[in-house]
């Protein structure tokens, strides 16, 4: 290992996860992101982090992820359109974080922190890599690498390299607004969405509301069964928020006037959203040189456990590499293996959920699954 450069490309989860894991391990490694810094963009909203606290615990980050996470985020209420509760759990403050949420930003910059300065090379968008083990960048510059990690999202571009298989479209799109500091701005509906998720579930659309660290109520408007070009004919003015927000509540007809004054209350972000999805299952001949994590290998439907596959992934890579040091190709292999399987499973079942929520009695059906039997 010590003559091979681990190169990792993208800053995201996954791939700051596992440079932790190789720094831990005293293997040093680079990532390189096409973002300028750390504070070019929003990160999102709140993650679900359940099996993606093993990937911590290999960090040696698990203590300082439960001073960041929110055990309270685990609350859950459920409703259907006309306004009618279907389920309500309030976390007791003494519960185990089995499932705890935090917020996306607040998670990556914990792993930011834990790496030696100068890790993260910010403003190199990889455009390239040639088989003299050059990567190329989209500024001209150029890098070596020895093994090279795409872990660069459901657009990347390292993928290429691997596989021809490319994101498709499965029929959702996704309007996203929010509410900045509901507490003090709109106190009567921070109550009605409270401290965790509020889902509304109809036959075909479904808002999920979700309480922020920072104060803020993000809220995402699903509409399934509509296709890639859904956004344009959909009559949504993007370039203009207010009437942006009118047309979102006419495109919910019949529903409580609670979940439209939510709406009304957002501010100016309206954010475009089409899902798309890789094959469930995919998988690739093993190259002793390139491999991927997170979504740039099994991009899966976002119910939750993207964010915890992606971790897993830089973890369980990096214990790989870390226990064959002098055999690269057999620990590329042996992560690829378990990968795959663990990978594979959580895709199929993003996928079942992704079909429920896509029923005509979705809220029923949820929950039935949250209380079984």
């Amino acid at each position: 290992m010590a003559t091979t450069t681990v190169t990792i490309v993208g800053a995201g989860l996954g791939g700051l996860v596992l440079a932790r894991v190789l720094h831990v391990h005293g293997i040093d490694a680079v990532v390189y992101e096409r973002e300028p810094s750390r504070e070019a963009r929003a990160q999102g909203g709140m993650l679900d982090i359940h099996s993606g606290q093993r990937a911590l615990r290999e960090a040696g980050l698990i203590d300082e992820f439960h001073d960041v996470a929110r055990v309270e985020g685990q609350d859950m209420r459920l409703l259907e359109p006309d306004g009618t509760l279907l389920l309500q759990e309030d976390t007791p403050d003494d519960a185990p974080s089995a499932r705890p949420e935090v917020d996306r930003a607040d998670l990556r910059d914990l792993l930011l922190d834990s790496l030696p300065e100068g890790t993260v090379r910010w403003g190199r968008a990889f455009q390239s890599a040639d088989g003299d083990g050059q990567l190329h960048f989209a500024d001209g510059g150029s890098a070596p690498y020895g093994l090279l990690v795409g872990a660069d999202g459901a657009q990347s571009r390292v993928r290429a390299l691997l596989t021809d298989a490319r994101p498709v479209h499965i029929g959702q799109n996704v309007v996203e607004i929010g509410i900045p500091d509901i507490d003090r701005t709109h106190p009567d509906l921070a109550a009605m969405v409270g401290r965790g998720n509020y889902w509304v579930l109809g036959d075909g659309l479904s808002l999920a509301a979700q309480r922020g660290g920072d104060g803020r109520v993000r809220i995402g408007l699903s509409f399934y069964h509509t296709g890639e070009d859904w956004f344009a004919t959909s009559g949504i003015p993007f370039d203009d928020p207010a009437a942006a927000r009118a047309r979102l509540i006419e495109l919910l007809p019949g529903w409580d006037a609670r979940f439209t004054a939510l709406i009304a209350a957002c501010d100016d972000t309206v954010v475009p959203r089409a899902i798309t999805t890789l094959p469930v299952g995919l998988t690739w001949p093993s190259r002793p040189d390139v491999t991927l994590l997170g979504d740039a290998a099994h991009l899966m439907p976002p119910v939750g456990e993207g964010a915890n596959m992606a971790l897993l992934d830089g973890a369980l890579l990096g214990l790989a590499l870390a226990a064959h040091p002098d055999d690269v190709p057999a620990a590329v292999e042996e992560y690829e293996r378990e990968m795959f399987e663990r990978a594979g499973a959580a895709a199929r079942m993003s996928a079942d959920m992704h079909e429920l929520l896509t029923s005509p009695d979705a809220a029923q059906r949820l929950l039935a699954f949250f209380q079984p039997g």
